[in-house]
């Protein structure tokens, strides 16, 4: 993983590495360890930018771009996997939570609303989080891939609205 850290994007160095710690292949203090182990190799300071921003809670490859995106278009780190919901329940956990701006994100893969059913309960959840003061923005992989500085806007008009809520 380090490897590939060095010698890659910094993007596919983050897939790689969150998906490493997501699957519990290595733990951040093993990856720091082989980082101190390799100090003079070269693209080692590369290696090091994406162990620190690893994050094992990103649950798929687009989550993972998304966050690199978030990093680029200076949007704030986003709690990842966050349970959301008001003083009386929890209406669901969001993939991206910010919850200064009380805004939430959602990576939307492609299997995500071939089940009608899924896409139902998908929209009453969505209905719920706005009930409960929540701006909600959905974006897909062709969305952060293709147009991420539209997506950015997005979620900044979304911040906007939610810390004025």
């Amino acid at each position: 993983m380090v490897d590939l850290a060095r010698a890659s994007s910094f993007r596919a160095g983050v897939v790689a590495a969150d998906s490493a710690l997501r699957s519990r292949q290595a733990s951040k203090a093993e990856l720091d360890l082989c980082i101190t182990a390799c100090a003079g190799w070269p693209g080692i300071q590369d290696a090091r930018r994406v162990v620190a921003f690893a994050d094992g809670r990103a649950e798929s490859v687009l989550e993972s771009i998304s966050r690199v995106v978030f990093d680029e278009l200076g949007l704030p780190p986003p709690d990842l996997q966050a349970w959301v919901g008001n003083e009386n329940e929890i209406i669901g956990r969001a993939d991206f939570l910010w919850r200064a701006y009380r805004t939430v994100g959602e990576a939307d893969g492609a299997l995500k609303y071939a089940n009608p059913a899924r896409a139902m309960a998908q929209l009453e959840r969505d209905a719920r989080l706005r009930a409960a003061g929540f701006e909600v923005v959905h974006f897909t992989w062709r969305d952060i891939t293709r147009t991420p500085d539209q997506v950015a806007a997005t979620i900044k008009t979304a911040f906007r609205r939610g810390v004025t809520r």
